[in-house]
């Protein structure tokens, strides 16, 4: 009978390890799965706009457009014809040098 009562006592701490080992290895799958590549796209990609050149082929909001002015924070792009757009450099989601085409 003090067997069973000896076991029931140590079981919540043996519960409570494998508790926190789960959520530990939970943590560390998210950082390796889904934090850590996400930030290497980031960086890549502001890697791609601090390079971005005039003439350059950039794609922000599903609107393709060259390089026209860059500011710090902003960028002017044409469309096409006389249309210029100016929009904020973190909104470009691809840059496409000149010379790549």
């Amino acid at each position: 009978m003090f067997n069973l009562l000896a076991d029931a006592a140590a079981a919540p701490t043996q519960n409570l390890w494998q508790t926190v080992m789960m959520i530990g290895v939970a943590v560390v799958f998210f950082y390796f799965i889904l934090w850590r590549p996400e930030k290497k796209r980031r960086k890549a990609m502001e890697t791609k706009r601090s390079s971005m050149q005039k003439g350059d082929q950039v794609t922000a909001m599903g609107i393709i457009g060259k390089v026209v002015k860059i500011d710090d924070a902003t960028v002017t792009i044409t469309t096409g014809g006389d249309t210029k757009i100016e929009m904020l450099k973190a909104a470009i989601t691809d840059v496409t040098p000149a010379s790549a085409k």
